[in-house]
C-alpha cells in the first residue's frame, strides 16, 4: 500500500465519503439570477481554527505584500466522440508529449452523457475520429496501469480536431455539458503550441476581473506560472502523471522577494514578509518543481513528476487557496504538508457540517499559516533566499 493509499483511507474513516447534495452540479452563477463566479463559499483555516465566508470576502482576508501565485494554462475541449469498429467510445485527450504524441483516456459513453471507465488497450488499437482522423494506441504510459496509453494521430492536427469536435471533459456528478468558456478561469492565457489543461485548474474558477481588480489595488501581487494538467480520473485516485510546466524568471523573482521579506510597493514593514499562497495545487507543484536544494525558486520549465506529501514537505509556499477534495484524493497529501493533518481535518469536518459544495463548480478553501510574528531576519532559510534574490535581482525592474 502507497503512503497516499494509507493517508486516503484514514481520511475516510476520518469524515466519510462525500453525501451525494454536497457535489456541485452547476456552476455558481447557474444557481439563482444575478449570481456570478463569485458566488460560492469561502472556508478559511488558520491553523486549527476555521471560519466562514464568502468568496468575495478574500481581498480583505489577504493583505498588502502578499502574492497569489496562480496558473494560466487554459482548458482544452479535450473530450472527443470516436468509435472503435461499430462501438462507440469517448476519447479524452490528457497530455501533448514533446514527440508529437498524447496522452489519452478511452472511455465508454453512457445513458446520461457522461462515460464510464473502460480497460484500456491493446497496442495497436484504432480510434475512427470526427473528419476521418485515426488514433492509434501505442503502449502504456506508466508502468502503474493501463488507463493512460500514448497515442499517435497521423497526419492530423489534433488541436484543430479539439477545437472542431472537442467539448469540455464532463464527470457524472455533474447535471448536463457545459461551453467551454465555462471552464476557462479569469488567468487562462492561449499557449503558443495549442497545449493546455484537460481538466479545468478550477481553484482559480471564482476569480472575476472585479474581484483581481480590488486585490491589486489593496497591494497583492500576482505571479503567473502555467503546469497543464492531464486527466484525473475521479474512479482511480491516482498520483499524479508527469505534467508539463513553466516558472517564468519573473515570477520566481516576486516568490523569492515575498518570502525574503524585501520591502517593495505596498509591502509590509521592514522585518515581516508577505504571504506566498498558491491558487490551486497545480501552482503548487509548478512552483515546488522550480525550487532548487537552497529553498530559491528559480526559472524552470519541463516536466515535473512530483508528488508533495507531508514527508516531503513545502518550503516554496505559505499557503493554498483550493477546492474540496474527495477523501481518496492525493491532493489530501498536499493540504497536509502545508497546513498539517489535524488542520486539514478539522477544516474537512467544518466543510461537512457546514454543507459545503464540492468539485470544480463547488465551494473554495483557503488554508494559511497561523498568524503570529515573522522572524523573517533570523530564519537562516529566508537570509539564503534573501541573499539569492538580491544577486539575481539588483537592477532588475520587480
Amino acid at each position: 500500500m502507497t503512503a497516499a493509499t494509507g493517508v486516503a483511507r484514514a481520511h475516510v474513516r476520518a469524515w466519510g465519503e462525500i453525501p451525494e447534495e454536497l457535489l456541485a452540479r452547476v456552476p455558481a452563477e447557474q444557481r439563482g439570477p444575478g449570481l456570478g463566479r463569485d458566488a460560492v463559499r469561502l472556508l478559511v483555516s488558520r491553523g486549527t481554527e476555521v471560519t466562514h465566508h464568502t468568496f468575495r470576502e478574500l481581498p480583505r482576508l489577504l493583505r498588502a505584500g502578499d502574492l497569489l501565485v496562480v496558473n494560466t494554462s487554459p482548458t482544452l475541449a479535450a473530450a472527443v466522440d470516436g468509435l472503435i469498429g461499430h462501438a462507440r467510445v469517448v476519447v479524452h485527450f490528457s497530455t501533448r508529449g514533446d514527440d508529437g504524441r498524447w496522452a489519452v483516456e478511452l472511455r465508454n459513453p453512457d445513458e446520461r452523457g457522461t462515460t464510464r471507465a473502460r480497460a484500456g488497450g491493446p497496442a495497436g488499437t484504432e480510434v475512427g475520429l470526427p473528419g476521418g482522423v485515426r488514433l492509434v494506441l501505442e503502449e502504456p504510459l506508466s508502468a502503474r496501469g493501463e488507463r493512460l496509453w500514448w497515442a499517435r494521430v497521423p497526419g492530423a492536427d489534433v488541436t484543430a480536431l479539439l477545437r472542431e469536435h472537442g467539448r469540455p471533459i464532463r464527470y457524472s456528478y455533474t447535471d448536463r455539458d457545459q461551453p467551454l468558456s465555462v471552464y476557462q478561469t479569469v488567468f487562462a492565457l492561449p499557449s503558443p503550441d495549442g497545449s493546455g489543461s484537460a481538466e479545468m485548474p478550477s481553484a482559480a474558477r471564482p476569480f472575476t476581473p472585479r474581484l483581481v481588480a480590488e486585490l491589486v489595488s489593496r497591494g497583492v501581487q500576482f505571479a503567473p506560472v502555467t503546469l497543464h494538467t492531464g486527466v484525473a480520473s475521479t474512479q482511480s485516485h491516482e498520483p499524479p502523471y508527469p505534467e508539463r510546466f513553466a516558472v517564468p524568471e519573473a515570477s520566481a523573482r516576486l516568490i523569492n522577494a515575498a518570502r525574503a521579506g524585501r520591502r517593495g510597493r505596498g509591502a509590509p514593514e521592514r522585518g515581516t514578509r508577505g504571504r506566498v499562497v498558491a491558487v490551486g495545487t497545480t501552482a503548487v507543484r509548478a512552483v515546488e518543481s522550480a525550487k532548487g536544494p537552497d529553498g530559491v525558486v528559480r526559472a524552470a520549465e519541463g516536466w515535473t513528476d512530483l508528488v508533495v506529501t507531508p514527508a516531503r514537505g513545502v518550503r516554496a509556499v505559505d499557503g493554498l487557496l483550493t477546492g474540496l477534495h474527495e477523501p481518496q484524493a492525493s491532493h489530501l497529501l498536499m493540504l497536509e504538508a502545508i497546513a498539517g493533518r489535524a488542520a486539514v481535518d478539522r477544516g474537512y469536518d467544518a466543510a461537512l457540517r457546514g454543507s459545503y459544495l464540492w468539485h470544480e463548480f463547488g465551494d473554495v478553501h483557503l488554508v494559511l499559516p497561523h498568524e503570529g510574528p515573522y522572524n523573517s531576519v533570523e530564519n537562516p532559510l529566508t537570509q539564503s533566499i534573501a541573499s539569492a534574490t538580491i544577486g539575481e535581482t539588483e537592477g532588475s525592474p520587480m
